[in-house]
């Protein structure tokens, strides 16, 4: 297997410092004194044009000096330098560099030139680079410390990956104090060329990493970012610090929804999505990094709070509650269990108070009883030193108790002097133990989002949700034209139009230009009528006046017509006023206001809003936010996390609403976003639901033009599953075939058909005797992302069930333009043509995506393939480093 092409900057063999000095204090000597000081197994060279000999070793004038090869190279010269410097590098063949010096794009338009300079010379020479302005890089386990940090690192799992080196320090401080160790740590700087998502993707492969912590200022490439973030979540714990969450100003907008979904919303949906966990301290991160280190396995947010004081109880409920945490309702079995082995005067409920004189006994009692109760997913246990309190011996009880359960299992010695024994039996256990309730609270909340996270991660929506396909082609049209007119804001007419090309059901509008017009209008609607100005100027249209409700009569809804035309003119006379609008008032008792709304951040894309309606939602602020595509899972999620919806059950003298109806609105929307790459905002407001279905009663659409692409979905931070790609194929005996992307849920398949192949084929495919995939290798293969890479099964019904019968892949190289693929079928397939129809396939889906090249290595023996590449216009070549492996590859 081949190295990750980031692995010079992990794991360099050879490391020349620029820079390297003998001055005090200077960074070049920070640097040089760290690589010697901790250990570096490679060879080690300064660079300095006017010194012999740097901290006792040779110093070279130039990188032309050293006659070996130089992996990395770790700069700390002035800025202007660095291009030249980076020249050289390239002539010498250097692989990677790490930028430490400052004073690049950071600073104006002089900086911004070199920093030009230096990627267009790196990228000449296919150097990689971190920084500039960074802190560096380090590798405890292999004695590697480019970083002017005062010190070492402890060697560790974790890693830790961050955009501030001044938090870096920091962080390091902390960690020796607090028995933390790590992997790497990573100082990304200003992100030029290597950015989060490419040291995310070598993390994810590092098997010196369990954890990886990020420290986010901000995102350049969504699309990298989400899929290296999902692609981690999917293998280790992902937990995240992200500052910025309060702009310091808001954008202009043309609708509701952008005015409420802040960057920050679409950053907090986006992880999300991604499976990972969000914190929003740094003692958070590390302390969130050390409960999931303990193995547990969270499966929900039901807290049970076992304490020996009434207070702490109270205070943990309390912060509890604040975090929307669930008291864990204690089943009947539990609570006779507990009478049995507590006094009389327990508390009887949760939280579980045992009682200021309890001891371990009482201790492990109760603690075991909430972990084997089903309704609880994890305990908090609180011992505050009282008289007759051993804190040691409780604590002991509890070591031994959580490495028995995989519930999590928290625990807060609260006082000093009393329970120093105790923190300490803890932290040698690797158990996470607090100071005070509230922050134990808190980790179990972080505990119980990842498990959701990772619910939400497994989903693979569709960019279609309903069998009934919408006009696609006819919405798009509608977009067409007001663009030819050099419109962005839809009228309420078209934006109607667009929402029913959708199936969305929308109220009937008719437009008057007239009060005579208007009156003739509503009668044929019938009364009473809502009238509304048609503006593409005005989002809030009450506010300026321009909407009249339940006008009853001819006489109200002419005078009416002139009123609003007044309104317009006195409040917006800056407004253009394209008539206005009618429509029958919509009668719903039982009718709940909602409003659904669409917006494009800027970093990650399409949001889905959705939350309450009507004309007071900016004051409510009641929404909650999404990233498309959207499935049934992804959509009930989204609406639970509202307040309005506890309002659309059964809620006093009105029935529940059909929630099916409002469902499908939602899943109608995501197809919207997906198959509309110019629509930029919308608002449904109000989305009017009650117990026979929902109606848009209003909308406005904002759309833009949008650059065409070869990837369908390259407006989307998610990629959906690509449905476009499924085909149908039959065989000559009859055999009916389907051809699909594959999916998560294809785990067991994908498992059954390796375990089904021949010894030979599972060799060719695998190049080692692999007898069965490892769970590892079975979410690899099977939670792909989409955005880049491609797995197509092929499968067909024997006996009730799926089964598969071969299966082709590619994945993108970093290059962008090629990718590597692999192929297997099913034994008994051989022959009958699948294996070409497969990489024909194959080949479309990466034309697709713009890809130009395809590769991949086959065995020399594995003489059926390289028939088959030779059939299908491989170039076959010998491997120059195995001369057991044949070179495939093929222009596209």
């Amino acid at each position: 297997m081949s190295q990750h092409y980031l692995t010079p900057l992990f794991s360099p063999k050879s490391v020349a410092v620029f820079g390297a000095s003998d001055r005090v204090d200077s960074v070049g000597q920070i640097v040089f004194k760290n690589m010697l000081d901790s250990g570096f197994h490679g060879a080690l060279y300064p660079i300095n044009p006017t010194h012999a000999e740097i901290q006792g070793k040779k110093a070279y004038k130039s990188i032309f000096e050293i006659s070996d090869a130089v992996e990395l190279v770790v700069i700390a010269t002035p800025p202007q330098t660095v291009p030249d410097i980076m020249e050289d590098c390239g002539k010498h063949g250097v692989k990677a560099a790490i930028i430490i010096t400052a004073g690049f794009g950071e600073v104006g338009a002089a900086g911004q030139a070199l920093e030009k300079a230096v990627l267009e010379n790196a990228r000449r020479y296919g150097i990689r680079i971190i920084g500039p302005n960074c802190l560096g890089v380090m590798r405890p386990n292999i004695g590697f410390n480019a970083t002017f940090n005062n010190g070492n690192a402890n060697v560790g799992k974790l890693a830790l990956v961050s955009q501030s080196g001044a938090l870096c320090t920091a962080i390091l401080d902390w960690a020796q104090t607090n028995d933390v160790g790590f992997s790497s740590v990573v100082s990304l700087g200003s992100s030029a060329d290597v950015d989060f998502g490419e040291i995310l993707d070598y993390l994810v492969s590092d098997r010196e990493t369990e954890s990886i912590l990020l420290y986010i200022e901000g995102i350049r490439d969504a699309r990298r970012f989400m899929s290296s973030l999902r692609a981690a979540a999917r293998f280790k714990p992902v937990i995240l610090v992200k500052v910025g969450r309060h702009a310091a100003g808001s954008k202009a907008a043309m609708s509701h929804t952008a005015s409420l979904v802040g960057s920050d919303d679409a950053f907090d949906a986006a992880v999300r999505r991604a499976g990972v966990v969000r914190v929003q301290t740094i003692t958070q991160l590390f302390s969130a990094a050390k409960a999931l280190a303990c193995g547990f396995h969270p499966t929900g947010n039901r807290l049970a709070i076992v304490t020996n004081g009434g207070g702490p109880g109270v205070m943990a409920t309390d912060r509890a509650s604040d975090l929307g945490l669930v008291m864990a309702n204690l089943s009947e079995e539990t609570i006779t269990r507990l009478n049995q082995v507590l006094p009389s005067n327990w508390s009887h409920g949760n939280p579980v108070d045992v009682i200021g004189d309890a001891q371990a006994d009482r201790y492990q009692h109760a603690v075991q009883a909430c972990l084997e109760d089903p309704n609880v997913d994890g305990v908090l246990t609180i011992l505050t030193p009282q008289a007759m309190t051993k804190p040691l011996e409780a604590a002991n009880v509890l070591i031994a108790l959580s490495d028995q359960y995989k519930k999590p299992l928290l625990t807060c010695w609260m006082g000093e002097s009393q329970v120093n024994e105790s923190r300490k039996a803890f932290a040698q256990a690797h158990k996470p133990n607090f100071r005070t309730p509230e922050p134990a609270v808190e980790v179990f909340s972080y505990l119980s989002a990842y498990h959701r996270n990772q619910e939400l991660l497994m989903q693979m929506p569709n960019p279609l949700s309903h069998h009934l396909e919408p006009d696609v082609e006819g919405a798009r049209m509608i977009i067409e034209g007001a663009l030819q007119e050099r419109r962005k804001v839809l009228s309420e007419m078209e934006s109607k139009a667009l929402l029913s090309a959708f199936h969305i059901p929308v109220a009937q509008t008719m437009l008057a230009h007239s009060p005579n017009e208007a009156l003739l209008i509503a009668q044929q609607l019938g009364y009473p009528v809502a009238m509304k100005v048609n503006s593409p100027d005005i989002t809030h249209k009450s506010d300026a006046g321009g909407v009249l409700l339940n006008l009853a009569n001819a006489q109200a809804v002419r005078a009416g017509y002139q009123e609003i035309f007044e309104n317009i003119k006195r409040n917006r006379p800056d407004a253009h006023m394209d008539g206005v609008s009618i429509q029958p008032m919509i009668v719903k008792p039982n009718g709940r206001e909602l409003m659904l709304g669409v917006t494009n951040d800027p970093v990650f894309g399409p949001v889905i809003t959705f939350g309450a309606g009507g004309t007071t939602v900016e004051v409510m602020g009641d929404r909650s936010v999404t990233l498309p595509p959207l499935n049934t899972f992804l959509v009930k999620d989204l609406i639970k996390g509202t307040k309005v919806s506890k309002l659309l059950g059964d809620f006093r003298h009105m029935p529940a609403v059909d929630m099916d109806a409002l469902e499908s609105v939602l899943l109608r929307v995501s197809e919207m976003v997906c198959e509309l790459p110019t629509l930029m905002e919308m608002d449904i407001n109000p989305l009017i639901v009650d117990e026979h279905g929902v109606l848009a009663a209003d909308a406005r659409v904002v759309v833009a033009y949008r650059q065409p692409s070869a990837d369908r979905y390259s407006h989307m931070a998610i990629y959906p599953y690509p449905t476009h790609l499924v085909s149908t194929w039959q065989l000559a005996d009859g055999t009916n075939i389907t051809i699909r992307p594959i999916r998560p849920e294809d785990a067991q398949l994908s498992q059954e058909f390796v375990r089904h192949l021949s010894p030979e084929s599972r060799y060719f495919r695998f190049m080692n005797s692999v007898q069965e995939l490892s769970h590892a290798m079975l979410v690899r293969f099977t939670q792909i992302d989409y955005s880049r890479e491609m797995a197509l099964v092929a499968v067909t019904e024997e006996n009730g069930e799926e089964v598969e019968l071969g299966v082709a892949r590619f994945a993108i190289n970093p290059d962008g333009s090629s990718c590597e693929f692999a192929v297997v079928m099913a034994d008994k397939m051989h022959g009958k043509g699948l294996g070409q129809k497969m990489m024909n396939s194959l080949f479309e889906a990466a034309r697709s995506k713009g890809l130009h090249v395809m590769q991949g290595e086959v065995l020399k023996t594995n003489l059926d393939m390289l028939k088959l590449m030779t059939r299908l216009g491989f170039t076959i070549e010998n491997s120059p480093e195995d001369s057991n492996i044949k070179n495939v590859s093929k222009l596209l």
